[in-house]
């Protein structure tokens, strides 16, 4: 039985991430900052309180997870704030930021001595965040906060190929959750069930892509 650490547990696909890891037989530590009532019918581990854009709640989270094996850590947890007009309200550009790219570091630091050889990191990321691919503008605080993470997450790769865990990053699709408004064309189950499929090829070969939930490459 594997053990997946779950950021943004709560709803959307990371609700959908922990009920398809606990079906299939592994265990999903669920990480959030409140917990719901969906999330709890699961009967998983749940670590509440935790705000991966809050150095204390990251370092709390480190100690109760302390010692314990974690063969996974999917970076779920994110923020895309909407704004009028052209979107520069510095603020709210930083709080994604803070959120979206610098907190699947801090989470990635906190239990990386928890990660064996062989362990992954997923960042789930956004085709918002890819330079090549960006044609419609807009979203300044989403697109830098992702496109930063996409670096985080190569770098990454890089620093821990020496210790055998490979890091992937992957766009789950526009999806129906409560982030995109509930405006979006792929329901939670398939973009939870998709992004499970790629993490499972990941691998050292491939480490440092970045992905679809369809396996399609994103540019960068």
């Amino acid at each position: 039985m594997r053990t997946v650490v779950v950021t943004g547990a709560n709803r959307g696909i990371g609700l959908e991430l922990c009920r398809q890891i606990a079906a299939r037989g592994d265990r999903p530590v669920a990480v959030c900052r409140k917990s719901s009532p969906e999330l709890e019918e699961l009967r998983v581990a749940v670590e509440v309180g935790i705000d991966v854009g809050n150095d204390e709640a990251v370092r709390e989270l480190g100690r109760r997870l302390a010692g314990k094996r974690i063969d996974a850590i999917i970076h779920n947890a994110g923020v895309m704030e909407r704004q009028g007009g052209e979107g520069f309200v510095v603020d709210s550009i930083v709080h994604q930021f803070v959120v979206n790219a610098l907190g699947p570091l801090k989470v990635t630091a906190a239990l990386l001595r928890n990660i064996p050889k062989g362990g992954k990191i997923a960042i789930i990321s956004s085709r918002m965040g890819s330079i090549g691919d960006n044609t419609s503008g807009g979203a300044y605080g989403y697109r830098m906060s992702k496109a930063a993470v996409n670096m985080a997450g190569v770098s990454l790769a890089v620093d821990l190929r020496k210790y055998d865990i490979a890091v992937g990053l992957f766009h789950p699709g526009w999806v129906r959750t409560a982030l995109t408004g509930n405006k979006g064309d792929v329901l939670p189950a398939k973009a939870a069930g998709d992004v499970l499929a790629r993490i499972e090829e990941l691998t050292l070969d491939n480490s440092g892509g970045f992905w679809h939930a369809d396996g399609s490459k994103i540019p960068w």
